[in-house]
């Protein structure tokens, strides 16, 4: 038996497949099933694998029915294609495909095909290359290919199992006539031939390779070695830690990334497991607190995966019969669970169970001095985990524990807007007589609170207001001014102030607050040693929030049924309101006065028209009339005017819907800014 590398004369540029794929080139799809390429020429198939578990049963069943396929059509060579050459064929490509999924975790493109041999040299060596038990003879080839050409192959000649983590190599060099490794930009390709027997059964040798948990013996075929063998129960620390190695930096990076993106926790702990299996572990398990991680919380089980899918209901019933119990709730593990690190765990009976067992490892998820759970994981075949994985997936669940903090942090963020956002809106809107109304109200998108509100309640003689505000800034502290703003209006209002006087007394509290507020954070300037003359400017959005921008508003119905109604309004540094006739003209109703908040002894004046029958009022904030698409505003050249004349016609929810949408089609992206309309149409005559 011979071995040759790529410099030999084997060399493995000719076993390549051509460029570009060839017809028959099928692209590797991670976790789809194989897909077979048919015939290419020169009587090579070839098939892409996903870098899984099935990979090297498919490489089986695909390696045996080219080789049956070739004897069907008595291709010139074949007659030695069945038998023992079939199987071990098999065997080799078994061993190469796992060793390609488990070490370089790639999809892996498999090749086959006949060679012919040749005449081998009058003065040949017989027992060489080109002799009789060398090329001379047909053979098959075949490739595996991966997509990790700086992982290094496992299983090198000379070394042992218990180094080598496999069969690999050894294999091959035990078996094949010929092999050899070569190393391309983005490939990495492990060949070898096979040569068919010579005529009256000679020139075929038995395998005479021992190994160290003998798995070899002399003449055991090929065939008895794809049975499954029993999983190494004898520590296999240094091969576990070259597994560990290779990668994981990149792992971890990678793993971050995709964790930071998650803002559900059950996402996050189902990723987690996906992340681990089957790079890490065999199975992994994620419980969760479904609260502070207090001693007196029940932990749920939030996500379990098992690199065989058919077995993780087993193994959920199994853990869920025995859950984990933390450091501090009840038995205690060890000391070291409080801090993140990790701890073995028996192995969890598993009705399925397969062999004896493995290592399992529990790892505590904390962030920020909390606990949020627990993550277990376990690896068939080792009898503890290496220090150097120990480490990685201690790295990795302090990862993923901050990722749940984070989640955490916005479920709990958005439970609080939405709450805010029920307070500060009303829960309807009054209905007038003789006059439809329609609302649109859309806070920017990922915002915790809306600075704009609406409102339009009845405040008796007969009148119903309305209101239209946006706080200058967002968050919290806008919505406080909302908080404010709202029911200071309804109170006023209902007290039979006009709209003048609203407006007016509502400046002079916004103005007052926020000297107040000024007059605060000057006191802390000069508590903190920065001196009386320090000065203090408004720079943030909480400072910008004491200024109010608003379209207020009265509307009274005309009596005795002849429709319309007198509307008197006032608008403090907001969009000033249109009027849409029946005609289609449009035209302004109000002129523009200072914003609310900013000198306390400003005043204000109301205007006051009639809203004829069939008549619309518009009312908008400046999410909608600065709307932006690159340099352009939605309302430039009377953007907003042009869009309300062509509602002509249309009831007051048909024409709020059709400005709304043509606000979010004028920009590629959605708005960044809240958005809010009202509509008031005068029914129209009979």
């Amino acid at each position: 038996m011979r071995t040759t590398t790529s410099s030999q004369r084997h060399d493995i540029a000719a076993l390549r497949p051509p460029a570009g794929g060839g017809p028959g080139a099928v692209a590797p799809r991670s976790g789809v099933p194989a897909t077979a390429a048919g015939p290419v020429p020169g009587g090579a198939r070839r098939i892409s694998l996903p870098g899984d578990p099935r990979a090297a049963a498919t490489a089986r069943e695909f390696v045996r029915g080219a080789l049956a396929d070739w004897t069907a059509q008595e291709l010139p060579g074949t007659e030695g294609l069945a038998g023992r050459l079939a199987d071990e064929a098999v065997l080799l490509v078994s061993e190469l495909v796992t060793n390609a999924v488990v070490h370089a975790g790639t999809a892996v493109e498999l090749r086959c095909r006949l060679d012919p041999g040749a005449d081998p040299e009058p003065d040949a060596d017989p027992d060489g290359p080109d002799g009789a038990d060398g090329r001379g003879r047909p053979g098959v080839v075949i490739e595996v290919s991966d997509h990790h050409p700086a992982r290094p192959v496992r299983g090198r000649e000379g070394a042992s199992l218990s180094e080598s983590g496999g069969l690999g190599l050894l294999l091959v060099g035990a078996v094949a006539e010929s092999w050899g490794i070569t190393y391309r930009r983005a490939v990495k390709t492990v060949w070898f031939r096979l040569a068919v027997a010579a005529p009256g059964g000679g020139g075929r040798p038995e395998l005479e390779v021992s190994f160290d948990d003998q798995m070899l013996q002399r003449g055991l075929r090929a065939a008895e070695l794809l049975a499954p063998a029993v999983r190494r129960t004898t520590p296999q620390r240094h091969s576990a830690a070259d597994w560990i190695n290779p990668g994981a930096l990149s792992f971890l990076a990678e793993a971050s990334d995709l964790l930071s993106g998650q803002l559900d926790a059950d996402q996050v702990a189902a990723l987690a497991a996906q992340l681990i299996v089957p790079r890490l572990a065999d199975w992994c398990a994620v419980w969760l607190y479904d609260g502070s991680g207090g001693h007196g919380e029940a932990q749920r089980l939030a996500g379990v995966w098992h690199s065989c899918e058919s077995r993780i209901d087993s193994l959920r019933t199994a853990l869920e019969r025995e859950p984990p119990v933390m450091a501090g709730r009840g038995a205690p593990v060890t000391g070291s669970a409080n801090n993140g690190s990790a701890v073995s765990w028996p192995w969890p009976q598993e009705p399925s169970g397969y062999g004896p067992g493995g290592a399992a490892l529990a790892c505590p998820l904390v962030a920020g001095g909390r606990r949020f759970g627990m993550l277990m994981l376990g690896r068939a075949g080792l009898m503890w985990f290496p220090d150097e994985a120990v480490g990685l997936i201690e790295d990795l669940c302090r990862r993923v524990a901050r990722a749940i903090a984070t989640a955490r942090a916005y479920r709990r963020q958005e439970r609080i807007s939405q709450v805010l956002q029920r307070r500060l809106l009303p829960r309807g809107r009054a209905r007038v007589p003789g006059v439809e109304s329609a609302v649109v109200y859309e806070p920017r998108e990922g915002a915790w609170a809306g600075g704009d509100f609406w409102d339009l309640f009845e405040a008796g003689d007969g009148r119903w207001c309305f209101a239209l505000g946006d706080v200058c800034g967002s968050g919290p502290e806008a919505a406080a001014v909302t908080g404010l703003a709202r029911p200071v209006l309804r109170l006023l209002a209902r007290d039979g102030f006009g709209v003048a006087e609203v407006l007016d007394r509502l400046n002079k509290t916004m103005a007052r607050e926020a000297a107040d507020s000024v007059a605060a954070v000057a006191a802390a300037v000069a508590a903190a040693g920065a001196g009386a003359e320090a000065p203090v400017e408004i720079r943030d959005e909480g400072e910008q929030a004491r200024f109010l921008s608003l379209l207020y508003g009265e509307i009274v119905p005309y009596r005795g049924g002849s429709g319309g109604a007198r509307c008197t309004l006032a608008s403090a540094g907001h969009p000033l309101p249109l009027v849409l006739g029946t005609d289609g003209a449009v035209r302004v109703v109000a002129a523009p006065q200072m914003l609310l908040g900013v000198v306390e002894d400003a005043t204000y004046v109301s205007e006051s028209f009639d809203l004829l029958p069939g008549e619309t009022l518009l009312c908008v904030t400046d999410g909608v009339t600065e709307r932006r698409s690159g340099r352009r505003q939605f309302d430039d050249e009377d953007g907003l005017a042009g869009a309300l004349a062509a509602c002509t016609g249309l009831a007051a929810d048909a024409t709020a819907d059709r400005i709304h949408r043509a606000v979010h089609a004028f920009g590629p992206t959605p708005p960044d800014d809240d958005l809010a309309m009202l509509v008031l149409q005068a029914a129209p005559r009979e």
